[in-house]
């Protein structure tokens, strides 16, 4: 206990050194929100990384999926590398880094504004944003706190409420730089942790060939046949491609990671990102789902409704290790989740700030501003927002811990409600808005209604369709939707078009 706790104390006073530290650059909203656009490719790739796998991932999804799905659960985390870092990175990087700059946006909703023309739906954007990141954040915080729990014996609202208050002071403190440095930091723990800890477990099982037999002996869910939980598509294919599309496609269209191609340095620093955070992906999120394919080795808890708590899983799997390890894996965990509240706090304050309380109207290159602003007003304007984006973290926390400390269901299906409604809204006409000059404001409008939509009347409805299903559902639909009606609906004029495409000519 000493070691755990002696371990937890540095890292938390590391964290908010970090914080204090980066205070000065995060002074002006650039800086708080963007860290100034000079963020290097390691830092971009440990934080676009890190922000992606938390506790959600670790302890929700390993663990569910590994036991639906065995081993074959790894493919989950070969499609997060793949798509969720790799082609999002090639499709997103440098177009995003470019458009963003030019038009001089910092948020998703303010891209959305701008890039088509529309107040409104930046107001809008940025409601869907808040609203639908708070799901996610609760379901984080539950992943975190079932292993503190589990490796100290705090029960569970101290370790939510003490977490919540750690994350809060460091980005506060220092904003998107601290965020960013820290992500370095957690990245590193969560590459030497994951691999120290699936070697842990395997050699706990007498090896890997003498797990994966074990697996193969257990028969599939109902008692037809054995061999299902060790094979290389596992028992439900179908089921197994639903989870990677919605976990692999989903990145490119959530506001907290988009948000890091928008600061990163220069092109040449996204090519380095690229790689990095692929190498990361698939040592991180393969090794999480990995571990979790061996599940079924052990004894989950039962709930009160008689069936498996699945995020009981990873923790009955890791309270058989020496105390070590167990500081280790908290520490791991801990790096996950406080990099991934950390990323999600700050965009939701950022949008509401941004995006809500202060809509400026931006002049696009080569339009005449219509007045200008003494500097000393612009730089109190300045500081007052970043007082406001601070005031509303500790609101978004608030909010976030009242859900996780009465959170309605598994870790898993509260990522899939979040991930479903903000992809399935902001995925397609993101990415198509970036190389498609004839998307229109209307077939934008469309996919707000298709995504939200979707997720919440399946929500409303008692979930007919698994929301990781429903989420993956609303993440492909909302490319033809946005595509049949831009083909139907008026175009944005064309010089406001070629001007904010002129950034790819340069």
């Amino acid at each position: 206990m000493f070691i755990k706790v002696l371990l937890t104390i540095i890292f938390l006073v590391v964290m908010v050194g970090v914080g204090i530290y980066s205070r000065k650059q995060a002074s002006s909203v650039d800086g708080f929100v963007l860290g100034g656009r000079s963020v290097g490719p390691w830092l971009t790739a440990f934080a676009y990384g890190t922000s992606y796998f938390s506790a959600v991932v670790f302890v929700g999804y390993a663990g569910q999926f590994g036991w639906k799905y065995g081993l074959s659960s790894t493919w989950i985390g070969v499609g997060n590398a793949v798509i969720g870092s790799l082609l999002a990175w090639l499709l997103l990087g440098r177009r995003t880094k470019l458009m963003t700059q030019h038009i001089e946006s910092r948020t998703m909703p303010d891209f959305f504004g701008t890039r088509f023309d529309s107040q409104s739906m930046r107001v809008v954007a940025s409601v869907i944003a808040f609203v639908f990141l708070i799901p996610y954040t609760a379901g984080v915080y539950k992943g975190i706190s079932t292993l503190f729990e589990m490796g100290f014996g705090i029960p569970y609202e101290y370790c939510v409420v003490a977490m919540a208050a750690f994350t809060a002071v460091y980005v506060i403190f220092g904003g998107y730089k601290a965020t960013a440095m820290n992500d370095f930091i957690q990245g590193v723990i969560m590459l030497f942790g994951i691999i120290t800890v699936i070697a842990a477990v395997l050699s706990a099982q007498g090896g890997f060939s003498a797990a994966v037999e074990k697996l193969a002996a257990m028969p599939a869910d109902g008692g037809a046949g054995n061999g299902g939980f060790a094979s290389w598509f596992g028992p439900d294919p179908w089921g197994l491609l639903g989870v990677v599309v919605l976990t692999s496609l989903g990145t490119m269209g959530l506001p907290q990671m988009v948000g890091k191609f928008y600061s990163i340095t220069d092109e040449r620093a996204i090519r380095r990102g690229t790689i990095i955070s692929t190498i990361f992906a698939f040592i991180v999120a393969g090794g999480c789902y990995f571990l979790g394919g061996f599940g079924r080795l052990y004894d989950p808890v039962i709930a009160e409704n008689g069936k498996i708590a699945f995020d009981s899983i990873i923790p009955a799997m890791l309270v058989t290790l020496p105390d070590a390890l167990i500081a280790l894996v908290v520490l791991l965990v801990l790096s996950a989740s406080m990099s991934t509240l950390a990323s999600l706090v700050l965009t939701s304050s950022s949008t509401m700030t941004l995006d809500l309380i202060y809509r400026d109207k931006k002049s696009l290159p080569g339009e005449v501003e219509e007045g200008t602003i003494d500097d000393t007003v612009s730089e109190k304007i300045e500081r007052r927002k970043v007082v406001v984006m601070r005031v509303l973290i500790v609101f978004f926390i608030v909010i976030s811990l009242m859900i996780a400390l009465n959170p309605p269901t598994f870790i898993a299906q509260l990522m899939g409600i979040s991930w479903g409604a903000l992809a399935g809204a902001f995925l397609a006409p993101f990415m198509l808005g970036l190389y498609w000059r004839g998307v229109t404001p209307a077939a934008v409008w469309a996919c707000f209604v298709w995504g939200v939509g979707l997720t919440v009347v399946n929500m409303l409805l008692g979930n007919p369709i698994n929301p990781i299903n429903c989420g993956a559902i609303a993440m492909v639909g909302g490319f033809p939707v946005v595509w049949l009606v831009s083909l139907l609906t008026p175009k944005l004029p064309r010089d406001l078009v070629s001007r904010i495409f002129e950034c790819y000519a340069k």
